[in-house]
C-alpha cells in the first residue's frame, strides 16, 4: 500500500525504521524483531535505512523485498544519490518495484569518508532532484526528509525550509522530520512550512533516548539539541543505563502524547534496531 494514503483515515499512523544487519545471522534476528513488533504494536509502515553512498544497498533491499512479502507489512525502502548514477537509482527502483515497493525515502545521503572529494559526481546534487527524478519514472510515493531545528549545513531556518517547499514541489508525497526532543520545535517548524504552501503530512520523528554519548554524538550530527533540563538528568544517571533508559522512555511518551494530542499525523520511530524502548512508548501510547 502507498504510504502517501495511510494519513486522513481519522487515525495516527506509526512507523518504525531500522537500519539493515552487517550478516545473515543479524539479518534473521531483524526479521523476528520486526515479527514480534508487528504482532504486538501493528505498525502502518517499516522503513529501512541505507548506508553511506549506498554502501548497504543490496542488504536494503533484501529486507524491505523481506518484510513486505514475508511479514505482510508495507515497507519503504530509503534512497540516497550522493555517488549513485541515474541509470544506477533507476535500476535500484526498478528492482524495488518488481519485488512490490511502492515506497522510498528520497535523500541526498553522506559521501562515505574514504571516498575522493570527487568521486560519483552525477548531477544528483540535492534530494529534491533525486525525488523529481523517481517521480518522472516511476509510479512510486516518495518521502523526504525535513528538519524542524534546520539542517547543520543550512545557513538559517529561512533557507533550510525553503529547500523542504522545494522537495514538496518536486514530487515529495509526504515528510519524515529529523530527530528533536522539543515539541515546539516541530509544532513551528509546521505553522512556517504551511505558511509557505506545504500541504502533505509533516510526520515527527522521534528517537527513544537509550545511551547518553550516543545520543549526544548523533543531535552534534544531525543539528538537533537536547533541553537543558533532560540534559542534565542524562547526565546525572549517564553510568546507569536502566535509569537512563527509563528518563528517555519517559521522556518520549510525554513528547508523542503532546504530540498526537495537538494533532501530529503519527510518529516515525528511530528504533536504532532495538525494539524494547520503542515498544514501550508505543504502547503506552496506544493505551492512553
Amino acid at each position: 500500500m502507498r504510504i502517501g494514503n495511510k494519513f486522513g483515515r481519522g487515525r495516527p499512523v506509526f512507523s518504525f525504521e531500522f537500519f539493515p544487519p552487517k550478516t545473515d545471522a543479524g539479518a534473521e534476528q531483524l526479521m523476528r524483531t520486526v515479527a514480534s513488533l508487528k504482532k504486538a504494536m501493528a505498525p502502518d509502515f517499516i522503513s529501512v535505512t541505507y548506508g553511506a553512498g549506498g554502501s548497504t544497498r543490496e542488504r536494503t533491499l533484501d529486507v524491505v523485498a523481506r518484510v513486505q512479502r514475508e511479514l505482510g507489512l508495507t515497507a519503504m525502502a530509503h534512497l540516497t544519490c550522493v555517488g549513485s548514477s541515474p541509470t544506477e537509482i533507476e535500476a535500484v527502483v526498478g528492482a524495488l518495484m518488481k519485488q512490490g515497493i511502492e515506497n522510498v525515502l528520497g535523500l541526498r545521503g553522506d559521501r562515505p569518508k574514504d571516498a575522493a572529494a570527487d568521486a560519483g559526481s552525477t548531477g544528483f546534487a540535492h534530494a529534491s532532484e533525486l525525488i523529481e527524478f523517481v517521480k518522472s519514472r516511476f509510479d512510486v510515493d516518495v518521502g523526504g526528509a525535513c528538519y524542524p531545528e534546520r539542517h547543520p549545513e543550512s545557513s538559517d531556518k529561512r533557507s533550510d525550509l525553503e529547500w523542504t517547499v522545494h522537495k514538496v514541489k518536486k514530487g515529495a508525497d509526504f515528510l519524515i522530520t529529523q530527530l528533536f526532543f522539543d515539541n515546539r520545535d516541530y509544532f513551528q517548524f509546521v505553522e512556517r512550512a504551511r505558511d509557505m504552501g506545504v500541504r502533505v503530512p509533516i510526520v515527527p520523528g522521534i528517537m527513544p533516548i537509550t545511551n547518553v554519548s550516543q545520543i549526544e554524538r548523533f543531535t552534534k550530527m544531525c543539528g538537533a539539541s537536547i533541553p537543558h533540563g533532560l540534559l542534565e538528568n542524562l547526565r546525572e544517571e549517564q553510568t546507569d543505563p536502566t535509569a537512563v533508559m527509563a528518563i528517555g522512555i519517559e521522556h518520549a511518551i510525554r513528547q508523542c502524547r503532546g504530540l498526537l494530542e495537538a494533532g501530529a499525523p503519527g510518529i516515525h520511530f528511530y528504533t536504532l534496531n532495538k525494539s524494547h524502548a520503542t515498544r514501550s512508548i508505543l504502547a503506552a501510547i496506544k493505551r492512553f
